[in-house]
C-alpha cells in the first residue's frame, strides 16, 4: 500500500522561497545574497522570513552595485560556497554584464578546466506588471546566446520548487529567470515535491494539430490560447521548453513532426530572439515534415510602457496566439 503524498495550494513564490529554505538548510556552503533580499525580504517577497531565519552571515544585503556582489558571488563560488545571487530584475543585470559573461561563463575555459563557478543567479524578468522600460523587458535570449552558462525558466510551481536545488549541484554557472507576473501564481504542490530534470522540455497538453512552443510568463497565455483553440476543434500541443541553454530541440522537433505546424510564442523582441533560434532548429531538423511556414508571435520592439492598455498591446496575448495559430492551421492541404 502506497503511502499518500501531502498536498497543499500555494503560490510560485512561496515555493521558490521554500527551495531557498530547503537549499539553506541543506548545505552549510548556501549562502543568498542581493539587494534588499534580508531586512526588507525580498523586492518580490520571496526571502521574506529567510533573514530571521538564518541570519545575516547566510542571507546577506548588499550594496546597490550589481556588478560588485555578482562578482563577489563569483569569487565565493570559486573559493568553494555556493551562492545564490539574486539580481532584482533582468534590466539591471547589466550592470553585471561582464562578470557574468566575461568571468562566470569564461573562467573553466581559460583556466584549462581547473576553475568551476559554482553559481546560481536568479532574477525577475517580463512585462506585464506596469513597471515601465526599466524593469519589464525579457532578456532571457540574450543570456541564452552565452557558452558557459545553463539558463533556466520555470514556469510552474514544481519547477520553480524544483530546479533550484540541481542548479546549486551544477559546478558550472546557473541563470534562474522567474517571470514577474507568476508570483502570485496558485497551484497544489507536492509536500515533497522532488527535484526536477533540467535538461528537457516539458509536454504540457497534448494535440495533433499544432505545436505552440513557449517557456516563462507566456506558458499561461499559450496554455489559455490552446484552450480556446480547443473549443474550435483545433487540438494544439504546447511545449514549455524549461531550459533555454542548452534548448531541448528534439522534444520540440519530436512535436513538430507529429503535427506538422508550429507558432513559438516569446515575450522577448521579435528581432534577434530565442523565436528565431527556436524557428531556425525546426527549419534545420524538421523542414520536409512541415505543412506551413512557422509563425512567431512576440513583443512589439518598443521599450515596454507603462500605461496598461499599451502594455497589454507590446505584450503577446491569448487573442494574438490564437490569431497566429488559426492562420498556420488554416493554410493545411
Amino acid at each position: 500500500m502506497t503511502e499518500a503524498v501531502e498536498t497543499r495550494t500555494t503560490t510560485y513564490r512561496e515555493a521558490m522561497r521554500e527551495a531557498i529554505r530547503e537549499a539553506l538548510q541543506r548545505d552549510e556552503r548556501v549562502f543568498l545574497m542581493g539587494e534588499d533580499v534580508g531586512r526588507y525580504g525580498g523586492t518580490f517577497g520571496v526571502s521574506r522570513g529567510l533573514l530571521e531565519e538564518f541570519g545575516e552571515e547566510r542571507i546577506r544585503d548588499t550594496p546597490l552595485s550589481e556588478g560588485g556582489f555578482v562578482g563577489a558571488g563569483i569569487g565565493a563560488a570559486i573559493g568553494g560556497m555556493r551562492p545564490i545571487v539574486e539580481v532584482m530584475t533582468v534590466n539591471f543585470s547589466l550592470l553585471a554584464l561582464d562578470q557574468i559573461m566575461n568571468n562566470a561563463a569564461t573562467l573553466l575555459h581559460m583556466s584549462g578546466g581547473q576553475i568551476n563557478v559554482p553559481l546560481v543567479i536568479r532574477m525577475t524578468t517580463g512585462g506585464g506588471r506596469q513597471l515601465a522600460a526599466q524593469h519589464s523587458h525579457s532578456l532571457e535570449g540574450w543570456y541564452a546566446h552565452i557558452p558557459g552558462i545553463r539558463v533556466l525558466a520555470p514556469a510552474t510551481l514544481e519547477d520553480a520548487r524544483g530546479m533550484l536545488g540541481p542548479a546549486l549541484e551544477d559546478p558550472d554557472p546557473v541563470i534562474i529567470f522567474e517571470h514577474g507576473s507568476l508570483y502570485n501564481m496558485e497551484s497544489e504542490l507536492d509536500g515533497d515535491a522532488p527535484p526536477v530534470d533540467l535538461t528537457s522540455a516539458g509536454v504540457r497538453r497534448e494535440g495533433d494539430d499544432i505545436t505552440l512552443v513557449t517557456y516563462g510568463g507566456t506558458l499561461p497565455t499559450t496554455l489559455a490560447a490552446a484552450d480556446e483553440l480547443a473549443g474550435s476543434g483545433i487540438a494544439a500541443e504546447v511545449i514549455d521548453l524549461r531550459s533555454l541553454r542548452p534548448l531541448d530541440t528534439e522534444t520540440i522537433l519530436a512535436s513538430v513532426r507529429k503535427t506538422r505546424r508550429a507558432v513559438v510564442i516569446d515575450e522577448g523582441w521579435r528581432t534577434g530572439s530565442i523565436s528565431a533560434e527556436i524557428s531556425a532548429r525546426i527549419v534545420e531538423g524538421a523542414f520536409f515534415e512541415l505543412d506551413a511556414p512557422i509563425a512567431r508571435v512576440c513583443s512589439a520592439e518598443v521599450p515596454m510602457p507603462y500605461a496598461k492598455h499599451m502594455e497589454d498591446a507590446a505584450l503577446p496575448q491569448v487573442a494574438d496566439v490564437v490569431a497566429a495559430a488559426r492562420e498556420v492551421v488554416g493554410s493545411r492541404p
